[in-house]
């Protein structure tokens, strides 16, 4: 019996690598979050707690699993109520990097919100040709990058451009019109990062793409950024399941991207709310709108990219777990700072050695 046991097992996991591919070992999957109002938060009052009692953000999210934070920066914020300043952003990866925190810097190249409905250029670049944009871009990505490299905060990953669906630096970059000038801004970028850097320490490239879930978005996309021959290292999706479709879309996108590209995938941005709201009233949902299935929501998401085929399902990022205000009716905390139960997801998915 004991043999027939073993036998069992040996046969499911040879299965298991035929159908998908080398298993996800907890230890190498990002757990991550987006936390880049959390130090503004605390700075104006709020505190955070789980059942162990209360303690910073950063710490809270190091005793769940969390083992990589995500930091957007703008070029120079210029609407209110956004802290994204490079000092801003430069200290709260400092202190990530003291709590052992892997960190991806997410470069909107813009000075306000940058997405697929809009990529505003920055006021300082727009009266300049496509040429010295182009120079603009490349000197803003390589000055930033040795700023955090002097801080000793240098990231471990960066993405050109935040949602970058439809190009950047509209409208020079703009999609589809202008595919040559959008790339020639990644190509910038990118060589920005590689000159800051040095090569034996370069920062892993990631493109973050949002749409509607279909896989021929996705191959439109990506073909194109390879016919462009841009040198990028990994592919982020966003997946927001009232806008980009439901789990099974998702793991179709993700299968096919993995067969397609061989690269890394990160689900880079996700978020569910807790309580009923107007964006998502009508649309069809994967779990009821309270906390117990905000959980299972992140549960879900997280063991579809871990069942990416082949390996590359390297990671999820949870999009502001911790903020006051109208954005945390999808954070990890009720009003009053006391943690809700997807909290805790992680800690389980962290425990089991791999995973498919």
């Amino acid at each position: 019996m004991r043999r027939l046991r073993l036998a069992v097992r040996v046969l499911s996991a040879l299965l298991a690598f035929q159908f998908f591919g080398a298993p996800v070992h907890a230890a190498d999957f990002a757990f991550g979050a987006d936390l880049s109002f959390l130090r503004q938060a605390e700075a104006r009052g709020a505190t955070f707690r789980d059942p162990t009692g209360p303690a910073s953000g950063l710490e809270i999210f190091r005793r769940h699993h969390y083992n990589w934070i995500r930091l957007r920066l703008f070029v120079e914020p210029v609407q209110e109520g956004l802290p994204n300043s490079l000092a801003y952003t430069i200290a709260e990866a400092q202190e990530a990097r003291k709590l052992g925190f892997k960190f991806l810097l997410d470069l909107h190249c813009a000075c306000s919100w940058a997405d697929p409905a809009k990529q505003p250029t920055p006021p300082q670049w727009k009266n300049l040709s496509h040429h010295d944009r182009v120079a603009a871009l490349h000197d803003y990505t390589r000055d930033t990058l040795a700023a955090f490299r002097a801080a000793d905060a240098t990231p471990d990953m960066v993405q050109i451009g935040n949602e970058i669906t439809h190009g950047m630096l509209w409208p020079d970059g703009r999609l589809p019109e202008h595919w040559d000038h959008f790339a020639d801004f990644l190509r910038a970028g990118i060589a920005g990062v590689k000159d800051a850097s040095g090569a034996a320490s370069r920062p892993r490239i990631l493109l973050q793409f949002a749409e509607d879930g279909q896989t021929a978005s996705t191959q439109y996309f990506f073909d194109k950024i390879e016919a462009c021959k841009i040198p990028f290292d990994v592919i982020g999706f966003s997946y927001y399941p009232w806008w980009h479709g439901n789990l099974d879309q998702l793991r179709s996108n993700l299968a096919f991207a993995a067969h397609r590209y061989h690269k890394p995938i990160f689900v880079v941005e996700t978020a569910y709310y807790w309580k009923p709201n107007s964006e998502t009233r009508g649309k069809p949902l994967p779990f009821p709108e309270t906390p117990e299935g905000q959980r299972d929501f992140l549960d879900a998401v997280t063991r579809a990219v871990m069942a990416t085929p082949d390996g590359l399902g390297h990671g999820v990022f949870w999009w502001e777990p911790a903020v006051k205000g109208g954005l945390a009716a999808r954070g990890f905390f009720d009003n009053s700072g006391n943690a809700l139960p997807a909290l805790n997801v992680f800690d389980h998915l962290a425990a089991t050695p791999e995973t498919h």
